[in-house]
């Protein structure tokens, strides 16, 4: 088998870089190792696949906290307002929901999966199935790729989109990183990205499966007792402690992770100032005046969560609200605004939406996501040490570096 160029992982940035390859005339086959394409695709956004944000071009690199400038240029030559438009053309409707989210208009990631596939069929992409085993170089150059099955696929291009390590089920098993210091490349340890966080104690655990929304995070570096980063929105309670878009965000702000280091605050009742609380815990105590303060709590909080609170707030659970003290209400309602969880550590790379580290981009062209070291190699999407915040961005980052180095094949 020969071809111009072989392009490895036919996930988002892998549809992008053959499709366009094939398009701009060259042979181009896609090797796959899954039965079908985009498997990872099917499962973000919970299965509605965020497909970028619809912003400027300095947004998408300000939600960029790995090597941004690396990306500038991928991202200028294919920016969001040109994904949109990408997907319009290949038969997909879209809309933008809270965020500048875009999703498909039928809430299905299989949609954007078809028209990805749709648009590699389309543009003569020839795909294949099977894993690279090994590349063929020869004097700094690749000539192609040798599979598990044996079979040598010559090719004066090759371009690696093989993923991180997270979600190995669906085909992201670090193949890209193997194949890339093959040829030399260096490659930062991958770490989870936008992965969820495990908690000390039982707290969490004992309000596992409950989701509060419209809720305010910071998260506090406790050794330096700074904020590192704040926000609002859904999260999620665990048995092992947080998960839910908020935290997974919060997460990829936690650098250098180490027990007892980060710990995050909720306030569970952002809309309200302590002033507004105070007065609306008079009213419900009043209001309950002879109930046991554990069963007053019902129109405040979640029922999963009073026992919890209730504990925390060391007053006991049989007082009657009529006989809670000022000092009590007050410790009360610094828990409400301000309910602190200790954060151990993160869950396992394999769990991550996303992989920080990768292929060093000091060794890779921005201009033309090619090799610095062997000629005729190139990189596209999460392989790369690069990761973006949640809302769409890394994705954005696959289909534009996967873009570009479809258009610079034979560019070395």
């Amino acid at each position: 088998m020969e071809y111009d160029v072989v392009v490895i992982g036919g996930g988002a940035a892998g549809m992008l870089a053959a499709g366009t390859s094939a398009e701009n005339g060259y042979r181009t086959a896609l090797l796959e190792k899954n039965t079908r394409l985009g498997r990872k695709l099917l499962i973000t956004g919970k299965g509605r696949c965020n497909i970028c944000n619809h912003c400027d071009v300095n947004t998408v690199i300000e939600n960029v906290p790995t090597n941004p400038r690396f990306l500038y240029g991928a991202v200028s030559k294919f920016p969001p307002e040109e994904v949109i438009n990408f997907f319009t053309a290949h038969g997909l409707a879209v809309k933008t929901e809270r965020g500048n989210r875009v999703f498909p208009q039928s809430d299905r990631a299989k949609d954007v999966v078809d028209a990805l596939a749709r648009y590699v069929h389309q543009s003569g992409a020839k795909i294949l199935h099977g894993t690279a085993e090994r590349l063929l170089l020869e004097d700094k150059k690749v000539c192609g790729v040798e599979t598990e099955a044996g079979d040598r696929i010559l090719a004066e291009n090759i371009i690696i989109c093989c993923g991180g390590v997270s979600y190995p089920g669906t085909g992201s098993t670090g193949d890209g990183y193997r194949l890339a210091q093959q040829a030399g490349h260096t490659i930062v340890p991958p770490r989870p990205s936008l992965v969820p966080l495990i908690a000390y104690g039982t707290d969490c655990g004992a309000m596992q499966g409950l989701s509060l929304r419209n809720i305010a995070i910071r998260v506090v570096d406790a050794q330096k007792q700074s904020v590192i980063y704040d926000d609002f929105g859904e999260l999620l309670f665990t048995h092992f402690g947080l998960s839910g878009p908020v935290i997974l965000s919060a997460s990829s702000h936690m650098q250098s992770m180490a027990p007892r280091k980060y710990e995050v605050h909720i306030d569970l009742k952002p809309a309200l100032s302590e002033e507004q609380l105070d007065l609306r815990l008079q009213r419900d105590f009043e209001k309950n005046h002879n109930k046991d303060f554990i069963n007053a709590l019902g129109e405040l909080l979640p029922r999963k969560m009073i026992p919890v609170m209730v504990k925390r707030s060391q007053i006991p659970p049989e007082r009657k609200c009529n006989q809670i003290t000022r000092e009590e209400r007050h410790r009360f309602l610094t828990l409400l605004k301000n309910f602190p969880v200790l954060i151990k550590g993160f869950r396992p790379v394999e769990e991550a939406i996303v992989t920080s580290g990768g292929v060093c981009v000091k060794e890779v062209s921005p201009k033309t996501m090619g090799s610095k070291l062997v000629s005729g190699l190139y990189f596209a999407g999460e392989v790369l040490d690069v990761d973006a915040y949640t809302g769409g961005f890394n994705l954005q980052i696959a289909f534009s570096t996967g873009k570009l180095a479809g258009n610079s094949v034979y560019q070395y």
